[in-house]
């Protein structure tokens, strides 16, 4: 019914995937209702317009989850499980940023047939939002 993602053997140092999306204010209450952090800054405009970023910004899980979809679904696919993730917020995504999450396979550890993948969050102007590195034993 399925078509398994790539097996450890089938990926290669160098191959990238990417999804993007467009973060809705309605992304963001989801994300919020299903979190459970309603932080004001994320929910409420008139709060967060007397902080430095002068408007609501995303949550930040809300745009690193979108890696779920890349290791899930493209690279390495239906199968995968993720062991590791770390993430660096580095700008705050505004609802209506186009966020583009970008994996690249930069190591084979073959000890535990696993890869290791750098990953780059960027915006609509190109600016990197986030940036991190995951782990993923591919389906088998």
């Amino acid at each position: 019914m399925y078509n398994q993602g790539k097996r450890y053997s089938e990926i290669q140092i160098g191959e990238k995937a990417s999804f993007t999306k467009t973060i809705s204010e309605t992304d963001v209450y989801l994300f919020a209702g299903i979190s459970g952090d309603f932080n004001p800054l994320h929910v409420d405009e008139e709060y967060a317009k007397t902080t430095s970023f002068g408007t609501r910004i995303a949550h930040g899980g809300l745009a690193a989850s979108l890696l779920a979809p890349v290791l899930g679904m493209k690279l390495p696919g239906i199968g995968t499980v993720a062991l590791e993730t770390t993430t660096k917020f580095r700008k705050p995504v505004y609802f209506g940023d186009t966020i583009t999450c970008l994996v690249e396979v930069v190591e084979k550890v073959e000890r535990i047939k696993a890869v290791k993948m750098k990953i780059v969050w960027s915006n609509q102007k190109g600016e990197v939002v986030s940036k991190g590195e995951t782990l993923v034993i591919p389906p088998g």
